[in-house]
């Protein structure tokens, strides 16, 4: 496992891309794009690249000066946390989009899928090394899942969903070999469909995460959450969160190390934890949809309702979800809150 503290912190994926890198406006008027789209960008092709790896390097500095313990990219080269991966495999149709139903009950464009899914190329490779060249605290990346991905595109070629899942999951296996090959000492895989779809899910989602991890060395996350929260409930918010997970036992035969679970908006009641007995918890403690920030004491007393259910050696301290729609001000206030008051709860246990 990685070498940190007891209760280690870390954020889930997403940290806010600043103002000059990304239109956030057009952002937070749609839900996360599920196809590519670079008009999101305010930087031109030719410097588009450098700029990302500015916000990138913002973002690890950022996590760094507040505390983290294990350290994001924040996605900061992404239009949202699954497209850019799903829409660079082969048999992907570079011509048309396809249609599928999102978790709101929304008809969204999709990449469709018209041929054999393959990944031909590493694709967060590049970003993994950068990453891990550029923080000298353990390192996590953050990857779109099999079952996911599956639900997030319209199939044109396979048979049924678990052919499509399958083929997906040997594209992340590659990836994520890559991923632990440059350097990355946690890979984390979001699987935001397992709670949306559980009924399906119940099907191949386990068969495919496994697949996935095949042969994989190194310690392995998964995100499983509501979808994300935004404090003034646009776009992409879900409002009144479901107070139980419809797919979180089921993880437990999963090969997944870390188990990623947000729990401080939903008011997740914690005695599920002892469900999962095998597996580390990341469990979370900051509530993204109201403007307040916690109190390091508020972010104490969540980390001891956890830990009457799981051992302190197998829990970790982050947000609920992502923190992509927030401002970076909102957001450091945040992560300093859950920093302190995991010191809070670490100083208790000695």
């Amino acid at each position: 496992m990685v070498d940190h503290p007891i209760l280690p912190t870390t954020i889930v994926g997403s940290y806010p891309q600043p103002d000059w890198l990304i239109d956030r406006e057009r952002l937070k008027a749609s839900l996360p794009p599920r196809v590519r789209a670079e008009t999101l960008w305010r930087i031109p092709d030719p410097w588009l690249a450098d700029a990302q790896e500015a916000a990138t390097l913002m973002a690890i500095r950022d996590q760094e000066e507040v505390g983290i313990d294990i350290v994001g990219d924040g996605e900061m080269r992404r239009e949202s946390y699954s497209n850019r991966l799903a829409t660079a495999l082969s048999g992907i149709d570079r011509e048309r989009h396809g249609t599928a139903i999102d978790r709101t009950g929304n008809a969204n464009p999709v990449p469709l899928v018209s041929g054999p899914i393959r990944r031909v190329a590493p694709i967060e490779a590049q970003d993994a090394a950068f990453l891990r060249r550029h923080s000298t605290k353990p390192v996590k990346l953050t990857l779109p899942g099999p079952f996911t991905m599956t639900q997030q595109a319209e199939n044109g070629y396979y048979p049924d969903a678990r052919s499509l899942a399958m083929d997906y999951a040997d594209a992340v296996n590659a990836e994520v070999r890559d991923l632990f090959a440059a350097g990355v000492d946690v890979v984390q895989l979001d699987e935001p469909y397992l709670q949306a779809r559980a009924g399906e899910a119940q099907g191949y989602a386990i068969e495919a995460i496994n697949r996935a991890l095949d042969g994989v060395e190194g310690t392995t996350a998964l995100h499983i959450c509501f979808g994300y929260a935004m404090v003034h409930h646009g776009a992409g918010a879900t409002g009144p969160k479901p107070k139980a997970y419809d797919f979180l036992a089921e993880l437990e035969a999963s090969d997944i190390d870390v188990i990623s679970i947000e729990a401080a908006q939903p008011g997740l009641d914690p005695a599920i934890l002892a469900e999962l007995p095998s597996k580390t918890i990341m469990y979370g403690v900051l509530d993204l949809s109201i403007p307040e920030v916690e109190t390091p004491e508020v972010v104490a007393g969540r980390i001891r309702e956890a830990l009457r259910y799981v051992d302190a050696d197998r829990l970790w301290i982050a947000p609920d979800c992502g923190m992509k729609y927030h401002s970076r001000e909102h957001s450091l206030a945040k992560l300093k809150a859950m920093v302190d008051g995991a010191a809070l709860a670490r100083a208790e246990l000695k």
